[in-house]
């Protein structure tokens, strides 16, 4: 995985840059946004996603680390791609992102160009209580210890990584509907509730 890159910009777009990076340049898919803060002969440090497909390797830039970690975030989602969570990010920061999943914002999510209503409802529901602290600011770190430990658990039962997440994110808000804590809940309870979520395979 490549976390991060620093080097001398030698091609600039409204969509990618080449930066070269000890004398190799290195194609960055980037928001207007980020490309509007560069210029060809200067350096640039980067926060990237390299994205792997059967295909190609495309590597995803950002200015700041909260960027970078919504970009993966967003890709948990179903229905949702690096193209697609590239233009979420394009048209709303994580700060902005977080504030509108907290108030379930269906309107500023779905004027993002390939998401829709469907797919801002369903953003909504699986990013709830994930990513709506960036709301206030808070840059995202690791997550709870009990989050790991759940997710690991339904992983070990046959869940792929994305059903566990999809899996947990509605355990979520359903605890929050509760008004109840997860970290206050036993694994073995939370494990059981969590496969109630009927989400493998959707």
């Amino acid at each position: 995985m490549i976390a991060s890159l620093f080097g001398r910009i030698r091609s600039l777009q409204v969509d990618r840059a080449i930066i070269d990076v000890g004398g190799v340049g290195l194609a960055v898919s980037i928001t207007p946004a980020t490309s509007s803060k560069m210029s060809v002969g200067n350096d640039a440090q980067l926060f990237t996603s390299l994205v792997v497909r059967e295909d190609a390797l495309t590597l995803y830039g950002f200015f700041d680390e909260e960027s970078r970690i919504a970009f993966d975030l967003v890709q948990t989602v179903s229905g949702i791609g690096p193209k697609v969570a590239l233009s979420i990010l394009a048209n709303l920061s994580p700060e902005d992102l977080g504030l509108a999943i907290a108030q379930e914002n269906i309107a500023a999510i779905e004027r993002v160009p390939g998401i829709g209503r469907k797919g801002a409802q369903r953003l909504i529901l699986e990013l709830k209580g994930k990513i709506t602290h960036l709301a206030d600011g808070v840059p995202l770190g690791h997550l709870p210890v009990w989050r790991e430990q759940l997710s690991s658990a339904l992983i070990s039962l046959g869940f792929s990584p994305k059903e566990a997440d999809m899996c947990v994110g509605k355990l979520i808000v359903a605890l929050q509907a509760e008004r109840q804590d997860p970290a206050e809940i036993e694994l073995g309870e939370l494990l059981k509730r969590a496969l109630q979520q009927g989400t493998r395979g959707m």
